[in-house]
Formats: C-alpha cells, sequence, structure tokens
C-alpha cells in the first residue's frame, strides 16, 4: 500500500550512437567557451565529414531552433534530453543551409535523419562546422555520462553512455 515493498530498478547505462560521421573530439577542442568550459553539459564534438545529422537513440524530438535551424533537442525514451548544435555561431546563417527532416513532436528512431545541412555554406560564411552534442546540465535522472576515447571511436557504436540513477 504504501511502496515499501516496491522493488528499485537497477541503474541503467544508455548507449548513444554518434549523429554525424566525421572526427571526434572532445568539449574543450570547440570553439565556443559555453561548449569548451561545460557551462552547457557534459558531450563530445563532432567535425562533420557530410551535412546529415541522425537520431544517436530513439526519442522525440522536443525543440528545433524556429528560425535558424542549426540545434535541436531531443529527448529519449527515459526522459533525458540531448542537445545536437550544428556548428559555431552558426545562428547568425538565419536557417541558410539547414534543412530539418522532422518536426516538433515526431517520434524517432536510431539512425532516422533528422536535419541535414550544407557545411559549404558554413564555411563560404567563415564558421566552423563542428557539432557539439551535449547532456543539458540539471537532469535529477543522471547519475553520469561517460565518453568513449577519440581513438575508439567506431560508426554506428555508441560514443556517450549516460548512466540513469536507480529508480
Amino acid at each position: 500500500m504504501f511502496g515499501f515493498n516496491k522493488k528499485k530498478k537497477a541503474a541503467e547505462f544508455i548507449g548513444l550512437a554518434a549523429p554525424l560521421k566525421g572526427k571526434l573530439l572532445p568539449l574543450k577542442d570547440v570553439p565556443d567557451r559555453a561548449f569548451s568550459s561545460g557551462t552547457m553539459g557534459r558531450g563530445r564534438a563532432i567535425l562533420p565529414s557530410e551535412g546529415k545529422v541522425t537520431a544517436p537513440c530513439p526519442g522525440t524530438v522536443v525543440h528545433i531552433m524556429e528560425k535558424s535551424k542549426h540545434a535541436l533537442l531531443l529527448e529519449h525514451e527515459t526522459g533525458f534530453q540531448m542537445l545536437i548544435h550544428v556548428g559555431i555561431e552558426t545562428v547568425s546563417l538565419k536557417g541558410e543551409g539547414f534543412f530539418p527532416r522532422v518536426n516538433v513532436g515526431d517520434k524517432v528512431t536510431t539512425g532516422q535523419t533528422l536535419l541535414e545541412f550544407d557545411i559549404e555554406i558554413i564555411e563560404k560564411a567563415g564558421l566552423s562546422a563542428i557539432t557539439p552534442i551535449i547532456i543539458p546540465n540539471g537532469q535529477e535522472m543522471i547519475e553520469s555520462v561517460e565518453f568513449t576515447e577519440d581513438s575508439a571511436f567506431r560508426e554506428n557504436e555508441p560514443f556517450i553512455r549516460v548512466l540513469l540513477k536507480n529508480w
């Protein structure tokens, strides 16, 4: 009646696949202090070799930057969220070269295309295409976040593991 005999669910690791092809970078190498300092959260960055972002896990699209279309927030089935932010200072492009393939509220599966973008437009504007993938701070259900080593990065394998707290 009072839940005294309820079993706690064991802590669970959630593996996130890399949402872009390219070179894996530590956040400290991102040329934007908000990302490199960890102020926004923990994560990794990828210098993309092609202009396509795919879902790193099953979940729901909860936000897309409306006018600039350069970033989106995805919520995993368990409730934690991640930010995928294509490029540095790319908000200044006002959506030019960014093509969302999903809408807010859409349920997505791992590997589904979320966003396509034109790397050449970003670079011609003198901007970096480095893409931070962030697990934002302040999410109570997260115990820890682990990362693969740069040398261990493999396409279609988890590059970030999120450990959820027992609940």
